[in-house]
């Protein structure tokens, strides 16, 4: 019997050493689980982030090339002859009716009937003007404006165009904002 007190003694002291680890793994998990809960959640963000910036570079990508293709356009019209320009005004300088909202929807014109993916056709407005520098030339201040998959999208280009007699210089620039 001796024998067997101290194995007796071991496997109470065993059972009394599990008794304190009882309960235990549940609050581990759970800390666990929580954690990788808060990292998808994380993860999810940034893709949702992600997508929306992928859209909204998407839809000013779009607004560019519609005003760049329509501005082409126009540039094209003007050089040819085949669209009636503007008549230069008698005031040096450059043009500014691009700016004043209610200026450009009346004299802008839509070279194409429409534009995939745009929620509008894209619009150009040819303003004509006298350079100071080169009082035989005529210049024209060409502004465009393209549409991306909102209103809210837009892209605002312009070009400079001067034709003295059979040279034709175009300076392009891009509009950072919109002016209304």
């Amino acid at each position: 019997m001796s024998a067997h007190k101290p194995f007796a003694a071991a496997l109470r002291a065993r059972r009394t050493s599990r008794n304190k680890w009882r309960g235990f793994a549940l609050p581990v998990v759970l800390l666990l689980v929580a954690m990788m809960l808060a990292t998808s959640a994380a993860w999810f963000e940034s893709a949702l982030f992600e997508a929306r910036s992928t859209g909204a570079i998407a839809d000013n990508l779009q607004s560019f090339h519609a005003a760049d293709s329509v501005l082409r356009l126009c540039a094209r019209a003007v050089i040819s002859g085949s669209i009636a320009a503007p008549p230069l005004p008698d005031v040096p300088g450059e043009p500014s009716a691009w700016l004043r909202q209610s200026d450009f929807e009346a004299r802008a014109i839509a070279p194409v009937d429409s534009w995939p993916g745009s929620v509008r056709p894209p619009q150009c407005m040819i303003e004509g003007w006298r350079p100071d520098e080169r009082p035989g030339a005529r210049a024209y201040l060409l502004t465009a404006r393209g549409f991306g998959a909102s209103n809210d999208a837009q892209g605002w280009l312009q070009l400079q165009l001067v034709l003295d007699g059979a040279e034709v210089e175009s300076h392009w620039r891009r509009v950072v904002a919109r002016p209304f």
